[in-house]
């Protein structure tokens, strides 16, 4: 199958990368690492929101420009390249998608318009553990009569320590394990109950844990259908996944040409080292491999813009793959790159400690391969 970008999609990626390399280059990451900012940038935020980067899932009927997957995934995978620190994740792909998907008429129209203007960001509290597991909610919700009461913790919510609406995941029936009884609740950050304590993250990105204490969510803010948020939660967690994927395709994609040009000025025993087989080995194994993430990633983007059925599929070997690509190439660039690599002075390990978040986010390799197996009957 051909994959050909059309005029639109060609002007968005060429405005994106153009974009993130003029004003959000590694180098912003670092001053922002540097300032203690936890991956926090007003001043971006409102330029993306300018370019209308928000709006890219959004329908034309609340303010978007309803351009789909493939055209996120040309942003995101600009974003990649320079690490940039946005809420386009969290916010464009995942919040987006979840009120679109789920979300009523008047909720659409409350907070879609918001979203694609830059005013509110999202992030998606889920998961309870160390690790990426959709269904192990224990976070309860309780029925008080006038809507919900939450009670419970959440770890490591990406954008969660800036986000202006978080979207809860709840249980409202059954026990941790069981995907029915999970039930979507949009919650402000500023509700009565909810703590939000700021983490410091090894790639700078910034990230929180959130308390939910007596928390009560109004029946107007339930997303979707209560005890059913696993039917909604799945498809827009899959969207997220497609969109990460892209993004890590992005880094890889970067570490990369900055090793490749590295082989190419770097003498060692009077000849450039990118004439040493045994490193020629090495960026061939990298390249093939960035390569075949490409091939995934944008099968994958086409898959949501074509409402296939085989969506869930695609997103999990697009996930595992690129998690598998990222890490290897991420490693390579500070090898590669010898002394020099293993120093903060020096732009390979932003990649690498990036590697890792991006790896561990939205489920692992191997969540996703045996997700992949399951899905197919294994």
């Amino acid at each position: 199958m051909s994959f050909v970008l059309t005029e639109d999609q060609e002007m968005l990626r060429d405005t994106a990368v153009s974009f993130t390399r003029d004003e959000l280059p590694v180098s912003h990451l670092r001053a922002l690492r540097d300032k203690g900012a936890n991956g926090v940038d007003p001043e971006g935020r409102q330029k993306l929101a300018e370019l209308g980067f928000f709006g890219v899932l959004i329908p034309e009927e609340y303010d978007g420009v309803g351009m789909g997957m493939v055209a996120l995934g040309q942003v995101m995978e600009a974003q990649g390249r320079t690490l940039a620190t946005t809420p386009i994740l969290q916010t464009a792909c995942i919040g987006a998608s979840a009120i679109l998907m789920g979300g009523t008429e008047e909720q659409k129209k409350e907070w879609l318009p918001k979203i694609a203007s830059g005013e509110v960001t999202t992030a998606l509290a889920l998961d309870e553990g160390s690790h990426h597991n959709p269904t192990g909610v224990a976070t309860e919700a309780e029925r008080d009569g006038q809507g919900y009461t939450l009670n419970g913790a959440k770890k490591y919510v990406q954008d969660g320590h800036f986000a202006d609406l978080l979207i809860v995941v709840g249980r409202t029936f059954g026990e941790p394990g069981d995907t029915h009884g999970l039930t979507l609740f949009l919650v402000p950050r500023d509700a009565k109950g909810v703590t939000i304590q700021t983490l410091n993250t090894v790639d700078s990105h910034g990230a929180a844990h959130v308390t939910l204490e007596d928390v009560h969510v109004p029946e107007s803010h339930v997303l979707g259908a209560a005890d059913k948020g696993h039917d909604l939660l799945e498809p827009v967690l899959d969207r997220g996944r497609i969109a990460l994927a892209a993004e890590m395709l992005g880094s890889s994609l970067a570490a990369f040409e900055m090793t490749h040009e590295y082989m190419q000025t770097r003498k060692q025993f009077g000849q450039l080292i990118g004439s040493f087989q045994a490193l020629q080995h090495r960026a061939a194994r990298m390249f093939t491999d960035i390569e075949l993430t490409t091939s995934c990633v944008t099968h994958a983007l086409s898959a949501v813009d074509e409402q296939r059925n085989d969506i869930a599929e695609l997103a999990s070997l697009a996930k595992a793959r690129a998690s598998e690509t990222v890490h290897l190439v991420s490693n390579e660039t500070v090898q590669l790159h010898g002394g020099i690599g293993m120093t903060d002075a020096h732009e390979s390990g932003f990649y690498m400690k990036r590697a890792r978040v991006q790896e561990a986010l939205l489920g692992s390799a191997s969540f996703h391969r045996d997700r992949f197996a399951q899905l197919n009957g294994f």
